[in-house]
Formats: structure tokens, C-alpha cells, sequence
């Protein structure tokens, strides 16, 4: 059943991403891989973007269709269920190739959900 609280929930996925962007800075590859703490915290917060993206169903897609929501509620599961399939490096692929866009379009929308609001 999707989410009573959508724009809680959109906010609760960029708040996340926000929090990999201060994670991750501007470090290589290289780097992320030797900082365990960063990796780690990393991972949990795209648990978070995983569960949240499951409790809006299917409005992600409407309000932000250009994104792959089946893959961002899909990569939950496959942390928590098939973690030997997950490397360091997919993950640092995952954040630096996908994050910054979603956030923007995030942004776009819960600043004009906040606009109409007033």
C-alpha cells in the first residue's frame, strides 16, 4: 500500500542522498574503497532511498518517471538478501552515476509541492 505521507517519504530519500553526498565528498574509487566507515553508512542510507521508494509505490513514477524506481526499490532486497552479489565499487557507481540527478529532480518537486502549499 503506498504511503499516506509521499512528500515525507520524497524527503526522506533526498535527505539520504544528501547525507552519501557528505559521505563520499569527492573521493576516488580507490578512496571509498579503503574508508569502510564511509562505505558502510553508505549502504545504509541506500537501504533508507530502497525502503522509502517502496512505501510511495507507484507515485515515484508519476511524479518522476525519468528515474528507474524498480531499481531503487530493488536494491534493498539485493543488500539485505544477496550481499555477496554487492561490491564497493558497484555502490560507489550506484551514488556518483544516479544520486545527483535524482536529487535535483527531488529538490524540483518538493520545492514546488512546498510553493503550492503556502
Amino acid at each position: 500500500m503506498p504511503s499516506s505521507k509521499p512528500w515525507v517519504r520524497l524527503n526522506d530519500i533526498a535527505e539520504n542522498i544528501e547525507r552519501v553526498r557528505r559521505y563520499v565528498g569527492d573521493m576516488s574509487l580507490d578512496q571509498f574503497v579503503a574508508d569502510e566507515k564511509s562505505a558502510d553508512a553508505t549502504e545504509r542510507c541506500m537501504l533508507g532511498i530502497s525502503e522509502a521508494a517502496v512505501k510511495l509505490g507507484s507515485f515515484a513514477e508519476k511524479l518522476l518517471p525519468g528515474h528507474d524506481w524498480s531499481a531503487i526499490r530493488g536494491i534493498g532486497n539485493i543488500l539485505r538478501h544477496d550481499y555477496d552479489r554487492v561490491s564497493i565499487p558497484m555502490i560507489y557507481d550506484t551514488v556518483v552515476q544516479n544520486f545527483e540527478p535524482l536529487l535535483n529532480d527531488l529538490r524540483r518537486a518538493i520545492s514546488a509541492h512546498d510553493q503550492a502549499e503556502r
